[in-house]
């Protein structure tokens, strides 16, 4: 099954750039809300393989990006589309939220 990639400060721009939807997860291994959801993002990974991308960035690790996009709470969840973000979701929620908006994007 498919994982979720693992974003940094130099590869970012890249990933987000491909012009496809890109979920994104920033997160922190200190952070409780992002490993509850940890789970939630690698099934995506899986069931969205060849429709988006599903990435992570661990914001203590790539304080650079976190920082461009004004992430000041995590977990937060951008949705990218063409290299803009067209979607956030912020905090711990549910699945089936998070696929709601990500299939938004899709169609």
């Amino acid at each position: 099954m498919a994982q979720p990639m693992h974003l940094t400060d130099n590869d970012f721009n890249t990933t987000i750039e491909s012009g496809k939807v890109v979920l994104v997860d920033f997160w922190a291994a200190w952070c409780g809300p992002c490993r509850a959801i940890a789970p939630i993002i690698e099934d995506l990974a899986g069931e969205y393989e060849g429709r988006a991308a599903i990435a992570k960035v661990d914001v203590d690790n790539n304080p650079r990006v976190a920082m461009e996009y004004g992430i000041r709470s995590i977990p937060s969840l951008l949705i990218f589309k063409g290299g803009r973000v067209v979607d956030t979701i912020v905090g711990a929620v549910p699945k089936n939220y998070i696929t709601e908006r990500l299939d938004a994007q899709l169609n």
